[in-house]
């Protein structure tokens, strides 16, 4: 059912899943990207999250860009949010620095 928690039983039921999706505008830095990469992997999947897609768009439509996204399930915005604010994720984020021009965003599922 779209739009609202899924119905599995009397007393149980299925939160909808949130999701972590980042755009890239430009990398500057290749090298800090690499950097950042390898330390925010092991911390994002550390906290739950799964990697749906990752890797320079395939098309770009209206105002779209043939650059970087990376999009990634968790079982929550709590859990999603959680794995941002991580010690080892912020690590990550300093890691990229100025690397790269981005907007990172989470979103409910449906």
């Amino acid at each position: 059912m779209l739009g609202s928690p899924q119905q599995l039983g009397p007393m149980e039921t299925a939160m909808a899943k949130a999701y972590w999706v980042a755009t890239y505008r430009s990398i500057s830095d290749p090298d800090a990207l690499a950097a950042y990469a390898k330390l925010a992997g092991p911390a994002i999947q550390a906290a739950g999250g799964k990697f749906l897609a990752r890797g320079n768009a395939a098309k770009a439509y209206e105002s779209g860009i043939l650059q970087r996204v990376v999009i990634i399930e968790f079982d929550s915005v709590d859990s999603a949010t959680k794995a941002h604010d991580s010690a080892g994720y912020q690590e990550a984020l300093k890691a990229l620095g100025k690397g790269a021009d981005r907007d990172l965003r989470i979103v409910d599922g449906v």
